[in-house]
């Protein structure tokens, strides 16, 4: 490394082994290290100022270092630092957050699981459904179907409904009984001709096709994100939500959505559900719950899902599952305080005035050479990066393209996030229009300086 040996890069360099990341690079090269935030902006070690135009990881949702939260989690710490929700036990933080949770939600739902991560949160859900299926007197009906692209988790079981080839190569998954389907991504996927409401009835044929191939009555549940974040930012088509639903209505399949990225505002509504008209009987809920200050999750179900589940505890004697740092006081007392700054500070209302304002500014973009769609939904936005825009073609190695346009754009002041080719932008839904103006212009200049040392006009 070209660091000092003692210097904060290097010794992480020795000792810390980073998730998505190649470990032989961070070996040689050292991470870029973080040392405080505030507001939308962080700094590294040496100084430097960025605009964190990803919100983390999609989900510090008010920003950092928002006093209000730090307050939250000093106080719950004085007063009970832990307890668990086990063996009908509770504490006055999770009883508080699963009203909120259940008051908000866009359908009727009945109960809360907490859980620590979307994960484990996804992860559970199957363990969940198939108790379900196994109380109901239907052992068979055990399969899941996701979809290639989207993104549910990288534990066992939420790896494989995970539709990526990352999260499976070397890790042997998907596990027998995860099934995957097509993709909603029209620009991509559409056929010659097509419209996009053919493709959005194809995808819904095809998922069909699927259901009878392997009988109805082995398909207990079907995950989808309302909006694909984690791989690429893939927006519906109009009638691609409403298709799927009258299917699996159908066939008496559950429908899991993963509101993981989109909720709690990020789509201009509290939930992606609402805002692609989506009636499910499970979310999962992380991220932006707690504006990712300290780790939590929950699992809402209604009582399509619950009622059987409670008859089996019933018939056991209890419920075999559950995490030591499931719902923990310290965790729920500040995504109870979160919830109240979104809804106080109309952080919806941002997210769709200066959401709008955001898809127009990278909407200007489309036209750069290097720059193959736009597309998103609110405050969360892709760019799919090409060099070939008819063929829809990009560097000789998928991802390429997408990484050197993010080390240029890093370099301007502004953290995206290359997924393969895709530039993917997802800021603190605090952000405004004259912050949003600067991440698109330093945008601009990234993408120039790539297309220059690439040698395209």
């Amino acid at each position: 490394m070209n660091q000092l040996p003692n210097s904060i890069e290097a010794r992480d360099a020795r000792v810390h082994m980073h998730p998505y990341t190649n470990a032989r690079m961070l070996e040689e090269q050292g991470p870029v290290v973080m040392q405080r935030g505030d507001g939308v902006h962080v700094w590294d070690v040496s100084g430097k100022k960025y605009i964190e135009a990803m919100a983390g990881l999609w989900s510090v949702g008010i920003g950092f270092s928002e006093p209000r939260l730090v307050e939250a989690a000093a106080k719950q710490m004085a007063e009970l630092p832990y307890y668990h929700t086990f063996a009908m036990r509770s504490h006055t933080p999770a009883v508080e957050l699963a009203e909120m949770l259940i008051d908000m939600m866009p359908v009727p739902m009945s109960k809360v699981f907490f859980t620590n991560s979307g994960s484990e949160a996804n992860d559970t859900i199957v363990k969940m459904v198939w108790y379900r299926s196994n109380a109901l007197g239907k052992p068979e009906k055990k399969k899941i179907i996701g979809r290639v692209k989207g993104y549910h988790g990288i534990t066992v079981a939420s790896g494989s409904m995970t539709g990526l080839a990352p999260n499976h190569t070397s890790f042997d998954l998907p596990l027998p009984g995860f099934l995957h389907t097509g993709s909603p991504h029209f620009w991509r996927e559409g056929q010659p001709g097509e419209t996009e409401a053919e493709f959005a009835a194809r995808r819904v044929r095809e998922l069909e096709e699927l259901i009878l191939a392997e009988g109805p009555d082995t398909i207990a549940a079907f995950i989808g994100e309302p909006l694909i974040g984690a791989g690429g930012v893939i927006v519906p088509p109009p009638g691609y939500w409403e298709g799927i639903q009258e299917v699996l209505n159908k066939y008496d399949i559950l429908l899991i959505a993963d509101e993981v990225i989109n909720g709690f505002g990020r789509t201009g509504n509290m939930f992606g559900s609402e805002t692609f008209n989506m009636k499910p009987d499970i979310m999962t809920l992380s991220k932006q719950l707690s504006s990712s200050y300290l780790p939590i999750s929950a699992i809402v179900m209604n009582d399509r899902v619950y009622q059987p589940i409670a008859d089996e505890t019933q018939r056991l004697g209890g419920f075999g599952m559950g995490f030591t740092g499931g719902g923990h006081p310290v965790a729920a007392a500040v995504a109870v305080e979160n919830l109240k700054i979104i809804a106080e500070r109309d952080l919806l209302g941002n997210a769709r005035t200066v959401g709008a304002h955001m898809q127009k500014r990278l909407e200007e973009l489309a036209s750069h050479p290097l720059v193959g769609e736009k597309r998103g939904t609110g405050l969360i936005a892709g760019l799919e990066l090409v060099l070939d825009k008819e063929a829809k073609t990009a560097m000789e190695k998928p991802g390429m393209l997408g990484m050197k346009a993010a080390a240029n754009i890093f370099a301007e002041g502004v953290v995206t996030r290359a997924i393969g080719d895709t530039l993917a932008f997802c800021p603190p839904m605090i952000i405004t229009k004259e912050q949003v103006d600067e991440v698109a212009d330093k945008v601009k200049i990234g993408l120039d300086k790539t297309a220059s040392e690439l040698g395209i006009a």
